[in-house]
């Protein structure tokens, strides 16, 4: 099929007096961080956990009855999610406790 050359011309032969594009394009790393944080907020599971523990903070043993899911299912999961800074982690003696440890993430279910 011939390209038609058309497609092309406000690409090649405009000129703009001001930046189309407001924003710098993020950097790298950042770039990765943040694809790795759209792909933890992709799992339903996942989900589900960062909205329980929207203003508080929970164990394994809270969110798993909360969920009706299995305390290895949620370890699993806060342990994908501490890792990404998602979460974080409190021992109080033999318990550990978890809630948001990102604002924006925090921002993103108040706002819902």
């Amino acid at each position: 099929m011939k390209e038609d050359s058309s497609d092309h011309e406000c690409c090649e032969e405009a000129r703009h007096d001001e930046p189309q594009a407001r924003g710098a394009p993020v950097d790298a790393p950042t770039a990765e961080r943040l694809a790795q944080i759209f792909r933890a907020l992709a799992d339903p599971t996942r989900v589900r956990i960062l909205s329980a523990l929207v203003g508080t903070e929970l164990c394994v043993g809270d969110l798993a009855a909360a969920l009706g899911m299995s305390m290895s299912a949620i370890s699993h999961q806060l342990r994908l999610l501490h890792g990404l800074r998602v979460v974080r982690k409190r021992r109080a003696g033999k318990h550990i406790y978890y809630a948001l440890d990102d604002e924006h993430i925090h921002d993103l279910f108040q706002r819902g």
